[in-house]
């Protein structure tokens, strides 16, 4: 009795302590553990029940409050980490399989970085002491979990990596180039390489600097030359490279001499140099002091004046500011572009030429030079004043002409001169005697002056000559005038000169392109293209005179314009005709517009184009197409102008029928409209053709030619988002076949619906069904026709047991709150109807009667024997070859017609010859 009192009273207090939330809870941790991911990397989440056995339970992934990796029997669950979308915060949970009770774990939140992180590579130092090392540290920010793989090469060697090193921290004692990177998780993911370091080891050699100068001056002036050595006492038979620090340089040198060819002022400081070798560095050598002295002097040069006076002279002065004692060399030349003449002289100088002079002063031996003078021109005054004259010399002259201005020295013979004009309408006049307008305007009327220059001569400025200059303007006009000309057409440009009636005009052409240009009024390019493009002006001559250039009118060539096509409907449907509409890109006037099919060509990989009747020129930009009843690809072009213009063809467009023909037909294996990402889908094209390609019409309006897996007739899609698309055959005879419809689903956790790809017959059964990928029979269904809910009730599947016309259009289906995407479901009439089979039955009776009356006409025959025979073989062979027509063909209405009529027309033919004689 206690015993039992006593276990009651512990089940009572276990159960107290499970209903009051004491039990151990659930915990969700992360492999390898960071905060941080990034993309490419492997994770796993492990979710612990800490009660029962792991195999007790059902666990699912939770991502921001969602079902992420639902109804999962192992706890461990590894994400491929593919883009920052992973970022967030997860939860497990879990349900026991037996009781359904579910416990919800801790939550993890985690962050995804994109870009792939580089390690960083630091060094306590780069140089290592003799007999010593160093520590080399890599890191990887933001982030932990990591282990480290180390590298070293030289320059000799190549890369290695350092064995048994996978820490964060490393001592090397050894120079060398030292790279590291990050690695963690399974499968591993590696960091990007850090950037190399590199580090050298610090030898005994003492490096000693020497100084050698070019003379033993104790003062450095700017301008000398000066070399400086470094020697390594000890250090023979290696190949040593030198470092120099040194005041005013970026780059000094890397060989054991510094050499300064022109020092300055900036050069004066502190020399040290050290030499390194195979990662082998010297300590720095002592420090060398170089002063240079102020800037190099400049002798100065002044001249009382620079003008010397017809007959007369002037004064010229040297001078060094600041120091005495020195000498002075005077430069003459008669030219900028002539040799300096030196003359001997003394500080003052008397010069009667012109010319252009400078000075220098030296110091010295050997000399010293200053910096030379700046140069003094030096003009000599002539009297003279020249003279601008015509050419031609006429009274009157109009625009367009060529006339020549000249200027002209008198005494000035002999002498090379250069001349300054002012003249109206001019930024840049010439230099020389003779100021040529090719084609003069209005603009060019107005005063003109010049003036002459030879070897530092100058004259005064001549009269001014007044030129006065008349117009007479023509115009420019295009034919034809549409506003837009295409590459390719045919185009006329037509110079009009106003009040110019009744003279004989020849006529000058400026084009964008044009090497011959014509003489006539009219300019015709026969094929423009886009180099026409341009403004073009002309103008007119007469005898001698020319007409002012005609304003320029411009000409714009476009690109050869392709044509738009548009089909509609897209989808064939009973007795529907079809309408086409082309439209030009940029719409001009003019157009007439050619209509075509297209035919596939398979060797090719392309289509060629047949012309449709009636499809040639056709004024209006549509053109209707009864009677279609299969898919057909079509294409149009527009064409206008004499020569007649064309465009480039329009993309094909197509039209697309869901009706499998016997000459041609597609088939999807499995046999639904809908498919799940990375899905095996099978498209199969059937027929009397061996070669096939399909094609594929994509979601955004692409057209594909081929097949990535095409085995034989089959084509094999392993589906993904891009596969949305209309699909259809082709043969190499150019036959068609029927066009499906292919919907991927893009959401892994969506349902799609299973609804069949071809139409249905009215009067068939159909049963449509709703799947997901890791579910394929679902319950709790609901069906929408048209987004309209068909029933209130849920259910596993819709079933119609006979398909009528009302029951076409789109549907969808939605289970636990997610919907399908929506298909379209095609209902066909059916071919076989009661009329048929009444009119099967009437034949089938004729029949019986013709072949009752045969036999008796043959009986009463004289060939009973032999004609009975061929009456009744010739019957039965008509009578097959006609129900062979019947069965090969779907149209019953055209051939058991023909049937009965051919069995009559028989039946008159053995009448005619068994009648008796």
């Amino acid at each position: 009795m206690g015993a039992t009192l006593l276990c009651e009273l512990g089940l009572f207090l276990l159960c107290t302590l499970v209903c009051s939330g004491h039990a151990q809870v659930a915990v969700l941790t992360i492999e390898p553990s960071s905060s941080s991911y990034f993309i490419g990397e492997f994770v796993t989440f492990k979710c612990d029940m800490n009660e029962g056995e792991d195999t007790d339970w059902y666990y699912t992934i939770k991502k921001d409050g969602r079902e992420y990796a639902p109804n999962r029997e192992n706890k461990d669950c590894t994400l491929e980490i593919i883009s920052t979308g992973h970022s967030g915060e997860y939860q497990c949970s879990g349900s026991r399989k037996e009781s359904h009770y579910i416990k919800n774990s801790n939550t993890v939140f985690i962050t995804v970085l994109a870009d792939r992180p580089r390690a960083t590579l630091t060094a306590g130092t780069t140089i290592i002491p003799v007999g010593g090392s160093v520590t080399l540290t890599c890191s990887v920010q933001s982030s932990d979990g990591w282990k480290y793989e180390w590298f070293r090469r030289t320059q000799r060697t190549s890369e290695g990596k350092i064995r048994d090193q996978q820490n964060r921290d490393i001592r090397v004692s050894q120079g060398g180039i030292y790279s590291c990177r990050g690695t963690r998780g399974n499968p591993v993911y590696y960091t990007d390489r850090s950037d190399d370091v590199t580090i050298e080891i610090t030898c005994e050699f003492k490096s000693k600097e020497v100084v050698h100068g070019t003379h033993s001056w104790s003062q450095i002036f700017t301008g000398e030359t000066i070399t400086l050595r470094c020697e390594i006492q000890g250090g023979e038979g290696k190949v040593w490279k030198y470092e120099w620090t040194a005041p005013n340089t970026n780059s000094p040198p890397t060989s054991s001499e510094y050499r300064i060819s022109r020092v300055s002022v900036s050069h004066s400081g502190d020399y040290r140099c050290r030499g390194s070798s195979d990662y082998l560095l010297t300590g720095w050598s002592d420090a060398f002091r170089l002063t240079v002295s102020s800037s190099k002097p400049r002798a100065t040069l002044t001249a009382h004046s620079s003008i010397i006076p017809a007959g007369g002279s002037v004064t010229l002065s040297c001078s060094v500011e600041g120091s005495a004692g020195w000498k002075f060399d005077w430069f003459r030349r008669d030219s900028v572009s002539s040799k300096a003449q030196l003359m001997r002289g003394n500080e003052a100088n008397r010069v009667s030429q012109g010319g252009l002079y400078h000075c220098r002063g030296g110091r010295g031996d050997p000399v010293y030079y200053t910096e030379d003078s700046s140069d003094v021109t030096v003009t000599e005054t002539l009297p003279s004043k020249p003279t601008v004259t015509l050419q031609p010399s006429w009274p009157q002259i109009y625009s367009s002409e060529t006339v020549t201005v000249r200027c002209e020295i008198q005494g000035g013979e002999g002498k090379v001169w250069k001349y300054e004009w002012t003249a109206p309408n001019t930024n840049s006049p010439p230099t020389s005697s003779e100021y040529r307008i090719s084609r003069v305007s209005v603009s060019h009327s107005g005063d003109y002056r010049c003036r002459g220059s030879s070897d530092y001569l100058l004259t005064g400025w001549s009269d001014a000559f007044r030129l006065t200059v008349s117009c007479d303007k023509p115009t420019v006009t295009l034919q034809p005038s549409w506003p837009q000309i295409y590459s390719g057409e045919t185009v006329t440009v037509r110079c009009e000169i106003q009040g110019g009636e009744g003279a004989q005009w020849t006529y000058e052409w400026r084009a964008a392109k044009l090497n011959t240009p014509p003489t006539s009024n009219e300019y015709r390019i026969i094929r423009a293209t886009e180099s026409d493009s341009g403004g073009y002006s002309c103008r007119g001559r007469r005898d001698y005179f020319f007409s002012e250039w005609s304003d320029i009118i411009t000409l714009t060539v476009s690109y050869e314009p392709r044509p738009v096509l548009t089909v509609s409907p897209s989808w064939l449907s009973p007795g529907a005709s079809v309408t086409l509409n082309c439209e030009v890109e940029h719409p001009s006037a003019g157009w007439s517009f050619y209509w075509y099919k297209a035919v596939p060509d398979l060797a090719e990989k392309s289509s060629s184009y047949e012309l449709l009747p009636d499809g040639s020129g056709t004024a209006q930009d549509s053109y209707i197409i009864h009677g279609q009843t299969h898919t057909a690809g079509y294409v149009c072009r527009a064409g206008r102008g004499d020569p007649e213009y064309h465009t480039d063809h329009s993309q094909p467009k197509f039209v697309w029928s869901a009706d499998v023909r016997s000459a041609a037909s597609l088939t999807v294996s499995p046999d639904r409209v809908q498919h799940f990402t990375s899905d095996s889908v099978s498209l199969t094209c059937e027929g009397n053709f061996t070669e096939w390609r399909v094609r594929k019409f994509s979601e955004d309006g692409r057209l594909y030619s081929d097949c990535r897996r095409m085995t034989g007739s089959t084509c094999d899609i392993n589906t993904s988002k891009s596969d949305t698309a209309v699909y259809w055959c082709e043969s190499g005879s150019g036959e068609f076949s029927n066009a499906v419809n292919i919907t991927v689903q893009n959401d892994g956790n969506g349902p799609i619906l299973v609804s069949p790809v071809h139409p249905v017959t009215e009067g068939a059964s159909v049963s449509l069904s709703c799947s997901l990928r890791t579910q394929k029979i679902l319950s709790n269904v609901f069906f929408y026709h048209n987004d309209k809910l068909i029933e209130n009730d849920p259910r596993g599947e819709l079933k119609i047991s006979a398909v009528s016309k009302s029951d076409e259009g789109f549907y969808k289906c939605q289970y636990s709150g997610r919907e399908s995407a929506q298909s379209w479901m095609s209902v066909k009439g059916d071919s076989s109807s009661p009329v048929w089979l009444i009119v099967g039955l009437v034949c089938g009776v004729s029949l019986v009667i013709i072949l009752l009356l045969l036999l008796y006409r043959c009986r009463q025959s004289k060939c009973k024997s032999l004609f009975f025979s061929c009456c009744i073989t010739e019957f039965i062979y008509y009578t097959h070859f006609n129900y062979s027509h019947i069965y090969i063909y779907s149209d019953r209405t055209i051939y058991i017609t023909n049937m009965c009529n051919n069995i009559c027309l028989f039946h008159r033919f053995l009448l005619h010859q068994v009648d008796p004689v």
